[in-house]
C-alpha cells in the first residue's frame, strides 16, 4: 500500500539522487546477483551481506566482492564504475546444505592475488575458514555444534592479526578464535576471567591452547553486530536489549554504555577517527554516541521501519579553516584540503589538528549513512553545531569535497593510509587514523607498537594482564605457518559448572527507569537530525551500505548488489559502454 498522502512518488524507486557536492547515480551494468537475475525468494532467509577486499594484483583492478544469497555464497571480481558486471564467471560459487551463510569478513593482511582468507558465519552456528581463490575449505570451527549452537551474527578479524578472530552468536555470547588452533577433542571448562555490569568474560582452561581463547557473554538476548575501533583497541557491541556497550577489547574494561529508545538495536559503526559511535535498530532511529563523552550528542530520525545498517562515508567529508592565519599546514596541505587529494590523510590531519589545540581552527563535518527495512538509504551530515555546541559556529562556509578521480585508493590492500603517524589525543585514549575503504570491514592498516605498554599501564588485574600480553603478542608477531592440523571436535561442555559461569550479574533495566537518564536521553533532550536524503532505492528490505571511493554499494534482501556511482565517477562506465556498443 502507498504510504498516506505518498502515491505513486513514494513507491517509485529512485535511480539517482543530488547532495551538494553533485549526482550520485544507480549503474545498471554493475549490478552484481545470482548469474540467472532471478530475484531470490527471501522469506525466512537471512540478510544478504557484502564483503570487499583487495587483492592487490597487478592488472590494476584488485578489487574483489563476496556475497551471500540464500544457501549460496558468491566470490566475483568487482569492476565497481569502470566496468560491467560478468555474473557468468564468479571466481568461486558455494552452495550450502542444512545451514545457510550469515556474515563473512576477509583477511586483508594475508590478502594476495593466489590466495585470500575468507571467514564465513553460518545460521547452525558453524564457521568456516575458506579460500575462495584456490577454492579451498582450510578449516571449520564449531563443526559438531558444541561450542555454540545459535546462529552466528557477525564474525571478524581482530585488526592487526592474522590469526585472531572474534565471532558473535544469537544466544548473546562472542567467542575468540585463532585459526592455528583446534577446537580440542574435549569438552571445554570456562574459568572467570572478568565480569562486569551484565557481562562477563571467561576463560578456556585447558592444558594446551585451543579454541576458543575466550568466551564473552554480553547483555540479554542476541548480540546482534560488534564493531572495532579503528585503531583495534575498543570494542563497540550492540544486543537486542537495547544496550550499546563499548569495552576496551584488550584489558577487557568496559568504557561506556548508552540505551536505545525503543526495542533492540541492530547495527553499529565507527567514525573514521574513533571519536563518534553510531547506532541503529528497532526504534527506527540513528543515535550519535561520543566515545570521549559517553553520551549521546543527536538522534537522527528519517527511517519508517527498523535501521538495518549505519556507515560513515571516509571519503566525504567537510574540514575548512575558519581562520586562514591559524592555519599550520604546509601549502600542499591546503591544496589537499580544498582539491580533495589524499582524503584519508588530509582529514586525519585536520582532525588532529582540531583536538590538540582548545582553539577552533576548522570546521568539521562527518557524513554517515543508513538503510532499513523500508527500503530507504539515508544520508546524514553530522556538523560542528551538533559536536561543539558550545562554542561559536565558524564564520567560514562549511561545504563538502569528495575525491578527485585522480586520488589513490585509500588502504588498497595491506597499505596503511595513516601511516604519517598523526591520532588525535583525547583523555586516556589514542584515538586512530581512518577507516580505509570501507568501515564494514576492519582493516589491516593497524600499527600495534606502543599499544602493549599502554594496555599494560594502570593496575590491571594478573588474569586480564596475561590476555591482555597474549592478544597483542598474537596481533603483533606474524605467523607464516601454511600447515593446518585436521579438524577436532569438542566434547558436550558439562552441565552444571557451564551453567554456574553463565550466570553473568544482568541488570534488568526498566525502560521507564532509564528514560530520560544520560543512558537514554529523552528525544527533547538532544539535537535531532534531518536526513540530507531518504530515498527509497529497493523492492525489499535493505541489508547493505558500504561507502567506497568512488561509489556507494548497496544490497536488498532480493539478493541484488548495486553500485552508485559518486559525482564526477560515472562517467568512465558510460565512455567504456559506448565503445563496446560503436565496435
Amino acid at each position: 500500500m502507498a504510504a498516506e498522502g505518498g502515491g505513486k512518488e513514494m513507491n517509485e524507486i529512485k535511480t539517482q539522487f543530488t547532495t551538494r557536492e553533485g549526482l550520485y547515480k544507480l549503474l545498471s551494468h554493475s549490478e552484481y546477483s545470482r548469474p540467472n537475475r532471478v530475484p531470490f525468494n527471501s522469506q525466512g532467509s537471512n540478510p544478504v551481506r557484502v564483503s570487499f577486499v583487495n587483492v592487490n594484483d597487478q592488472s590494476g583492478n584488485g578489487d574483489r566482492l563476496c556475497f551471500n544469497v540464500g544457501r549460496e555464497l558468491y566470490f566475483y571480481i568487482y569492476k565497481g564504475v569502470r566496468k560491467a558486471a560478468d555474473l557468468s564467471k564468479p571466481i568461486d560459487k558455494r552452495i550450502y546444505k542444512g545451514t545457510q551463510p550469515t556474515c563473512h569478513d576477509f583477511n586483508h593482511l594475508t590478502a594476495t592475488a593466489e590466495s585470500v582468507s575468507l571467514l564465513v558465519g553460518f545460521s547452525a552456528g558453524q564457521v568456516q575458514l575458506i579460500d575462495p581463490i584456490k577454492k579451498e575449505t582450510s578449516k571449520l570451527f564449531n563443526e559438531e555444534r558444541l561450542i555454540d549452537k545459535s546462529r552466528v551474527t557477525c564474525v571478524k578479524w581482530v585488526p592487526g592479526s592474522e590469526s585472531l578472530f572474534l565471532v558473535a552468536h544469537s544466544s548473546g555470547n562472542m567467542y575468540l578464535y585463532n585459526v592455528e588452533h583446534t577446537c580440542g577433542t574435549t569438552a571445554p571448562h570456562y574459568q572467570l576471567l572478568k565480569q562486569g555490569e551484565s557481562f562477563a568474560v571467561h576463560t578456556c582452561k585447558s592444558k594446551s591452547t585451543r579454541n576458543p581463547l575466550l568466551k564473552w557473554t554480553v547483555g540479554e538476548g542476541a548480540l546482534n553486530e560488534f564493531a572495532f575501533s579503528p585503531d583495534g583497541k575498543f570494542l563497540a557491541c550492540v544486543s537486542q536489549d537495547g544496550f550499546l556497550r563499548v569495552f576496551n577489547f584488550d584489558s577487557v574494561e568496559l568504557h561506556g554504555t548508552m540505551k536505545s529508545y525503543f526495542g533492540g538495536l541492530l547495527c553499529v559503526c565507527w567514525s573514521p577517527d574513533g571519536k563518534y559511535i553510531v547506532t541503529g535498530g528497532e526504534d527506527d532511529l540513528v543515535t550519535v554516541w561520543s566515545f570521549v563523552d559517553c553520551r549521546v550528542i543527536a538522534r537522527g530520525h528519517g527511517h519508517k521501519s527498523w535501521v538495518s545498517v549505519v556507515a560513515f562515508d571516509p571519503y566525504t567529508t567537510s574540514v575548512e579553516e575558519s581562520d586562514p592565519m591559524e592555519f599550520s599546514g604546509s601549502d600542499e596541505d591546503f591544496q589537499d584540503l580544498h582539491f580533495g587529494r589524499d582524503r584519508a590523510n588530509s582529514t586525519q590531519s585536520r582532525l588532529s589538528k582540531r583536538n590538540s589545540t582548545d582553539s577552533r581552527p576548522v570546521s568539521v563535518t562527518y557524513r554517515f549513512g543508513s538503510v532499513g527495512q523500508d527500503t530507504q538509504l539515508c544520508l546524514w551530515d553530522l556538523t560542528e553545531d551538533i559536536l561543539f555546541p558550545h562554542q561559536p559556529l565558524s564564520r567560514a562556509r562549511t561545504h563538502t569535497n569528495v575525491m578527485n578521480a585522480t586520488s589513490p585508493p585509500a588502504g588498497s590492500g595491506g597499505t596503511n593510509p595513516g601511516s604519517n603517524g598523526n591520532s588525535i589525543t583525547t583523555p586516556g585514549n589514542s584515538v586512530p587514523p581512518p577507516l580505509p575503504r570501507s568501515n564494514s570491514l576492519p582493516h589491516s592498516a593497524v600499527s600495534n607498537a606502543g599499544s602493549k605498554s599502554s594496555v599494560m599501564d594502570g593496575a590491571i588485574a594478573s588474569g586480564v594482564s596475561k590476555f591482555a600480553t597474549l592478544s597483542l603478542h598474537d596481533r603483533k608477531e606474524r605467523h607464516h605457518e601454511k600447515d593446518h592440523k585436521r579438524n577436532h571436535s569438542m566434547g558436550h561442555i558439562s552441565s552444571k559448572s557451564s551453567d554456574k559461569l553463565n550466570l553473568v550479574t544482568k541488570t534488568k533495566t526498566d525502560p521507564a527507569k532509564t528514560l530520560g537518564t544520560p543512558l537514554c536521553p529523552r528525544m527533547e533532550d538532544v539535537p535531532l537530525l534531518e536526513p540530507l536524503i531518504c530515498k527509497k532505492i529497493a523492492h525489499e528490505r535493505l541489508t547493505v551500505l558500504i561507502f567506497l571511493e568512488d561509489c556507494i554499494v548497496t544490497a536488498c534482501q532480493e539478493g541484488f548488489i548495486c553500485t552508485w556511482a559518486r559525482p564526477g565517477k560515472v562517467r568512465w562506465l558510460e565512455d567504456s559502454l559506448e565503445c563496446t556498443h560503436g565496435k
